[in-house]
């Protein structure tokens, strides 16, 4: 039976945010492996590191929420300074996280130098503000028109998923910032070492580096690439937990604005992306009528051929008995 999430403010819809960073937080203590198709930042640590980090995030997300409360923003409010909100977690996040292992240097984030920033901003209505408006005002005030129910009737799993995306996202951002900032890859090897959060897979300098130079490339990819892909099918990748580790799945969500704001790089790829689901139907039922003419051709031959060596067999035999 699918339970909904409190549609309106009141004490169902409280105690449903209690009990949702109750089970979020109990998750943390699962085996918390990689089990997507993509590396993640989070990777370079290992397991206690990443539920640290984890605990970090769920804190501030707490804080942030008391402090929207207690502030009384209502919802225009929350539209209005959504990306500076969601900034501030981050920052907050990664000096919470940094000064727990005595990472003395003051890492500031600056968005317009770092597309993978501006990607995570692009997206930050699904990160953020929708997962505010449940907990704070109820699923009645998310648009009725953005997921693939209504508003009202919107699954309790359904807001999980979201909210465990949310710590799993500003996490990779957090270990990305910690990364990035750190001028050298000797640096990030003592760092990850002294503190023991070393993922075993990373003990090397060179694993490291493989690693940096890997997620720079999936960056790219996803931004010039996957995204476009995803916003014009309509469709928006998420990260979960699960007994079995992160996984990641694709759930529907209109993302009509999200596709006026592509760059023209990105619609050039969409436009191959037409051109691609318009011309391969084609070409495959092209080849397929090609296969079938060429198989009948062959099998006429060979069967013929075959006839015609039968009949000169026997044409042998009978001029012999006669």
């Amino acid at each position: 039976m699918i339970k909904y999430w409190p549609y309106k403010q009141g004490i169902d819809l409280n105690n449903e945010v209690a009990n949702l960073f109750f089970s979020t937080r109990q998750k943390f203590s699962y085996a918390l492996l990689n089990k997507t198709n993509n590396l993640l930042c989070i990777d370079i640590l290992d397991n206690y590191g990443r539920s640290v980090l984890f605990s970090v995030i769920l804190m501030e997300l707490e804080k942030l929420i008391l402090d929207i409360i207690e502030l009384d923003l209502n919802l225009k409010n929350i539209k209005q300074l959504n990306s500076k909100i969601l900034y501030d977690l981050m920052q907050k996040s990664l000096d919470k996280f940094s000064s727990k292992f005595n990472f003395i240097d003051n890492i500031n984030i600056y968005i317009k130098k770092n597309r993978y920033l501006k990607n995570i901003l692009f997206e930050n209505k699904l990160l953020l503000e929708y997962m505010l408006t449940y907990f704070i005002f109820g699923s009645y005030y998310i648009e009725n028109n953005i997921f693939a129910f209504d508003n009202i009737l919107t699954p309790k799993e359904h807001v999980a998923i979201l909210f465990e995306n949310l710590v799993i996202q500003i996490s990779n951002i957090v270990m990305f910032l910690i990364l990035e900032n750190m001028s050298s890859l000797i640096n990030i090897a003592n760092f990850i070492h002294k503190n023991k959060l070393c993922n075993y897979s990373y003990l090397s300098i060179r694993s490291i580096a493989l690693f940096r130079n890997s997620l720079f490339l999936q960056n790219l990819i996803d931004i010039y690439i996957n995204k476009p892909k995803q916003i014009y099918s309509s469709r928006h990748k998420v990260l979960l937990l699960s007994a079995n580790g992160i996984l990641s799945k694709y759930i529907y969500i209109s993302r009509y604005n999200d596709f006026i704001a592509l760059s023209k790089f990105q619609l050039v790829f969409i436009f191959l992306i037409e051109v691609q689901d318009l011309l391969i139907p084609q070409i495959e039922r092209f080849l397929l009528i090609l296969t079938k003419v060429i198989l009948y051709i062959i099998i006429n031959f060979i069967g013929n051929s075959a006839i015609f060596c039968i009949r000169v067999i026997l044409s042998s035999f009978n001029n012999i008995y006669l």
